[in-house]
């Protein structure tokens, strides 16, 4: 048994949803073990979340600087640090940490800013350590299984992208903590729900296909009296090669809890997939009748079969899909222990990835604002 890995935290401390679901991913192959954070910005709050963790008083921080620079002197101190706060913290916790060799595995999107994405790549690229991006999307198995079938051909030249996030949460004006920092641009960037959850959307139609994208027409609304970035959106895609698509996130959408679902067409057939039916991909060549392909059912392939857990008819999903990620995330992490490269067939979203999400904001907040011109990616 390899000795797990040692993990640190910034953010997520009580009452944060998602250091909770990183901390439950983290645990479920048995790979990590938290033992330090600096698990929130204010002191107290910080100790509080730290001790109700069961963290020794003295790997709990109130900073995550101090937490980098003594962790990283320690004999038995961190090896990777998740980052789960809000998206304006996460380039200077994250350089903090690359540039003391500690691996960082940070939630999406990378940045707040572009011009903070394009540092961050350069800090990634001049540490020794790995940068994982937790696009959590890209580890369900039947996502792996559509990222297969289309490298292999089966879909043919593809046509036609089309990717939706809808929710219905930010319908009206909301008050808690969630909705406080996603709204505020000076703590989520200029994207609202395009930065939320329209990211997750671009993200999961690239990593399956494959393509680059060339340019794009976003037209983005703040439907909701007051709200100061946007709650809906619609993208028109070009992709280099000839495909063409379109995206629509929404959060202001009533009947739709969470929405992400891809489709693809080629020449050859096209496929469907819901994530709210994570087990379940369709799949219709051309000329023939829809097929039902599932999670370790027949048809089911050996990338798919990788990250899936438990047998076929068992329900996998959300939780498990973040696993995927930090499981992969392991193996690289081991490997890098003995001085090897990423294993083959080791799959995450890396910092080059999220440097592409946030063009992909950026692009969409400049075309918006110009009224959807046409806006050149990099």
């Amino acid at each position: 048994m390899v000795d797990r890995i040692r993990l640190g935290m910034v953010g997520g401390g009580n009452d944060a949803f998602i250091g909770g679901v990183h901390r439950i991913a983290a645990r479920i192959d048995n790979r990590f073990e938290l033992v330090a954070g600096a698990l929130s910005a204010t002191p107290e709050r910080a100790q509080a979340s730290g001790a109700a963790l069961g963290l020794a008083a003295d790997r709990t921080y109130d900073d995550f600087k101090q937490m980098a620079i003594r962790e990283a002197r320690l004999k038995n101190g961190i090896e990777a640090v998740s980052i789960v706060t809000p998206n304006h913290v996460h380039y200077a916790a994250a350089r903090e940490f690359l540039k003391r060799g500690i691996h960082v595995i940070c939630d999406k999107p990378l940045t707040s800013t572009l011009a903070e994405a394009k540092k961050l790549v350069k800090a990634a690229e001049a540490s020794d350590a790995l940068f994982v991006l937790t696009h959590n999307y890209t580890g369900f198995p039947m996502i792996r299984q559509a990222r297969e079938m289309i490298a292999n051909s089966e879909l043919g030249d593809i046509r036609v992208v089309q990717a939706e996030y809808p929710q219905d949460w930010m319908t009206e004006e909301v008050q808690n903590k969630q909705a406080d920092w996603r709204t505020d641009p000076a703590r989520s960037g200029a994207g609202g729900s395009i930065g939320d959850i329209g990211v997750h959307a671009y993200n999961l139609a690239c990593f399956v296909t494959g393509l680059e994208l060339e340019s794009l027409s976003a037209d983005m609304q703040n439907f909701v009296a007051g709200r100061r970035v946007d709650d809906n959106a619609h993208v028109m895609l070009r992709w280099k090669g000839g495909a063409r698509g379109m995206l629509w996130c929404s959060q202001v959408s009533p009947g739709n809890e969470n929405g992400l679902k891809l489709r693809v067409y080629g020449t050859k057939g096209g496929i469907e997939f819901s994530q709210e039916d994570p087990n379940y991909l369709w799949y219709t060549p051309f000329g023939e009748p829809k097929r039902l392909i599932t999670r370790g059912g027949a048809g089911s392939g050996a990338a798919a079969g990788r990250v899936s857990r438990i047998p076929a008819g068992h329900p996998e999903g959300y939780l498990e899909g973040f696993a995927t990620i930090y499981n992969e995330a392991a193996e690289a992490i081991i490997a890098h222990r003995a001085g090897n490269p990423v294993p083959d067939g080791v799959i995450f979203p890396t910092v080059h990835d999220g440097l592409k999400g946030v063009e992909f904001i950026d692009a969409c907040v400049r075309s918006s604002g110009r009224n959807a011109v046409w806006i050149d990616l990099p």
